[in-house]
């Protein structure tokens, strides 16, 4: 069992987030992760009550990515001007909002526009609380990230559960219980720090000023090839299965296993991250999805293996994230670079891939998918040597002190 403690600045200034508010965060995540899994299992529902296509009822995903990266640079671009609270509550109100109108609405163009605005609460919910979490806890930063992000994983499986549940038909209420959940996450706010601290003086770049933009761009690199390979087994893992010959069903349970390794992934990966540094465990999960995308191609081990691809994907984008904080202390707008090329990724490479495979055959994808985690590890190479991080691990750690993060 995990005991989660105020977060600490390093210098022992005032925590970021209190208890009270890391645990809403965490809630928070849940409610975003629901969001996103919820628009593929209501379109038969919108399909029945708009009177639109399949690939019409799937614009509502698209919408809500776009509002999402807007919901990115939008918040990014405030941060300079507007506090914490103040940002994250107007996320959260917009999502609410948006929850609202989606539910409510008479009409297909309206019901898209609440799609878009939910996912520009959403962007920015992702963005902020995800910065706050990569600075708010030290080196216990990419432990916290990881727990953060598994409760996404948390609600990317509940809110289909959720439809399969009640039903495609009960979508609206779902939505409109998301909103008020993300409305009743307000009163928390109180325990956000106004603002992170500024850089102190001696926040320099360990490699260098000339190297800030290699690194970002390298950082970024990761973050859209990681997220190609996660959106890219997801999207066409069951077609591989079912070519290879496994029925629908059971390509069906091997998909949801592999997003079920995605949360479990990240969970392991909290206590890992005390012990081991970041580039270290970037390597060994590029290494790792590589390595189970070869197994994939064996059809006997394929399931299994698509599922070891979940676990090795599920560290990268929580660990990264305090990494490049670290690496460019002195550039605000590294995570949200990041975070958005992140977006980026995941709505423009599952077409790119259906574009390939359409030329070659779909037994292809697992070698397809091993050629982007070959280069993703020789980027994580490339950061190994030229973006140290000394500092991601305590020194101290042989004296047992775990002040975020508990183990009882």
């Amino acid at each position: 069992m995990t005991a989660i403690h105020e977060a600490e600045l390093p210098e022992g200034g005032k925590p970021l987030l209190t208890t009270v508010a890391i645990g809403a965060s965490c809630l928070a995540f849940v409610v975003i992760g629901a969001l996103q899994a919820l628009y593929g299992p209501a379109i038969p529902a919108l399909r029945d009550e708009f009177g639109i296509s399949p690939a019409v009822a799937g614009l509502s995903l698209s919408a809500h990515f776009v509002g999402a990266l807007l919901g990115v640079l939008i918040y990014h671009l405030l941060r300079g001007r507007l506090n914490n609270r103040v940002l994250l509550g107007g996320s959260y109100a917009l999502m609410a909002a948006g929850a609202a109108a989606f539910a409510f609405s008479p009409s297909w163009a309206l019901a898209l526009a609440g799609t878009f605005v939910i996912g520009l609460g959403f962007g920015g919910i992702d963005y902020g609380l995800n910065q706050l979490f990569a600075v708010g806890f030290g080196h216990r930063s990419t432990a916290m990230l990881n727990l953060l992000n598994g409760h996404f994983g948390i609600g990317a499986i509940a809110g289909p559960a959720l439809i399969g549940w009640l039903g495609a038909d009960s979508y609206p209420e779902i939505f409109i219980g998301t909103g008020v959940i993300s409305l009743l996450i307000l009163v928390t706010l109180g325990g956000v720090a106004a603002r992170e601290p500024a850089p102190g003086p001696a926040a320099v770049t360990p490699a260098g000023g000339a190297r800030v933009l290699p690194i970002i761009g390298v950082f970024i690199g990761v973050y859209v090839l990681h997220v190609a390979i996660e959106t890219g087994v997801g999207g066409w893992e069951p077609t591989h299965l079912e070519a290879v010959g496994y029925g629908a069903a059971t390509a069906a349970t091997a998909t949801s296993a592999y997003w079920a390794a995605m949360t479990i992934g990240r969970f392991v990966a909290a206590p890992i991250s005390l012990r081991w540094s970041a580039p270290s465990i970037l390597l060994v999960c590029c290494v790792g999805m590589a390595g189970f995308l070869l197994l994939a191609t064996v059809p006997a081990l394929a399931p299994y293996a698509y599922f070891g691809v979940g676990l090795m994907i599920a560290p990268i984008f929580p660990t990264c994230l305090p990494w490049l904080n670290r690496a460019v202390p002195g550039v605000g707008a590294a995570g949200a670079y990041v975070i958005a090329a992140s977006m980026i990724g995941g709505v423009a490479f599952p077409p790119l891939l259906g574009g390939v495979i359409e030329t070659m055959d779909v037994k292809t994808v697992p070698l397809l998918l091993f050629l982007l985690a070959v280069v993703c590890g020789a980027l994580s190479l490339w950061l190994r040597r030229n973006a140290p991080d000394p500092g991601g691990v305590s020194r101290s750690r042989d004296c047992g002190r775990t002040d975020a993060v508990t183990t009882l």
